[in-house]
């Protein structure tokens, strides 16, 4: 199938009639990326059934992708390798050839890999979004925009190529019969609902502290009849947080890693989740599990919840009024001002809104929703 002749979106240099038989897509790097990555493929998939999508991606996200009935290969970057990644990943690409490559992540190293691919047409971001001189590694560049969510930035990919989309799709969580009898296996400990807890993620600054996180497991415990259950990887950083939470808290349960495919289904069959901003977040929106987000560091209307949620989201980025504008600036120090009554006041809004609601379609699963 061939693209529309005249996109919806211009790009520079124009882009010539293009065919999406097959599809490059290189964004490597985060799981919160993956998922943004995702709605994506659905739409292309959609319009272009045929088409057999090649996804280049790092170990970590890999294993939430690997299976999903709309990947067709995965090209792994492991950049643990050093040099040898890119030797590797390109030898990779060097069998494959493309119709268009997605330059979705604007890094050096993903301008490389982007460089590595062989396709007519390689489309990126417009040059004043294409950090680290990506846009030297594309043959076509969208058309400037002022800044929005990361989600919608994909979308303008689609625009360009003139593939239509609408609301988000995404095909996440436990695919095959062992992940779904994992699940059912896991949340058959408990006599209460699930309330996920992500204790960490990459940057310390996008953490909140675990003192406050184990008053909160407390309140989950004793006034909404929850299981507060902590996920994430097993980082010392992770793993100190722990120690603390189930210290000051010892009803919470650790299920710190049991790896991303299983943290999936932990978070699908939960009542609430609780996140910073980090890659579970996103995996709890596109999973449409209700999630009380605490974003201070990263900018909200960037990577906050794209399109669900919003209500449950706690920013302490921009000060009271503050009408910021959407960018990658980063502000440190803020995430401590949240409060463990700010989330109260979040989960007592999910107890008016969700909880019903929640509960009512994890029994029609058959999941136990206490």
């Amino acid at each position: 199938m061939t693209s529309h002749q005249t996109p919806g979106v211009p790009t520079t240099p124009p882009l010539p009639p293009v065919r999406l038989d097959r599809i490059g897509i290189v964004m490597m790097s985060a799981v919160g990326d993956a998922v943004h990555v995702m709605p994506v493929i659905h739409a292309l998939k959609a319009h272009a059934p045929q088409a057999r999508i090649t996804w280049v991606l790092q170990p970590g996200p890999a294993t939430l992708v690997r299976g999903h009935p709309l990947v067709d290969d995965i090209v792994l970057f492991d950049r643990s390798r050093g040099w040898r990644a890119f030797l590797e990943t390109r030898a990779a690409l060097a069998t494959r050839a493309f119709d268009v490559v997605l330059a979705l992540q604007v890094y050096f190293k993903a301008g490389l890999i982007t460089g590595f691919t062989r396709a007519p047409v390689k489309l990126g971001f417009d040059r004043a979004r294409a950090r680290d001189a990506n846009w030297l590694f594309t043959t076509h560049r969208i058309a400037p925009h002022a800044g929005q969510h990361v989600q919608g930035q994909y979308f303008e990919f689609l625009d360009a190529l003139g593939v239509p989309h609408g609301t988000p799709s995404w095909t996440l969580g436990p695919w095959n019969e062992e992940e779904q009898r994992w699940q059912r296996e896991f949340l058959s400990r408990f006599d209460r609902p699930l309330a996920p807890i992500v204790v960490a993620t990459s940057k310390p600054a996008k953490d909140w502290m675990p003192d406050r996180w184990a008053a909160v497991c407390r309140l989950l415990w004793h006034e909404y009849g929850l299981q507060p259950v902590l996920v994430g990887g097993r980082s010392p950083r992770e793993v100190a947080a722990e120690a603390v939470i189930l210290r000051e808290a010892p009803m919470a349960h650790s299920a710190l890693g049991s790896g991303l495919r299983r943290l999936a289904a932990i978070l699908d069959g939960a009542a609430v989740a609780l996140s910073p901003d980090t890659g579970p977040l996103h995996l709890a929106v596109a999973l449409r599990t209700p999630v009380v987000s605490l974003l201070g560091y990263t900018n909200p209307k960037r990577v906050g919840p794209y399109d669900y949620a919003h209500d449950l989201m706690i920013d302490a980025y921009g000060d009271p009024g503050e009408d910021y504008p959407i960018d990658m600036t980063y502000r440190e120090g803020r995430v401590e001002r949240i409060t463990v009554d700010d989330v109260a006041a979040k989960l007592a809004l999910w107890q008016t809104r969700y909880r019903e609601a929640r509960l009512a379609a994890l029994e029609a699963r058959g999941l136990r929703g206490g």
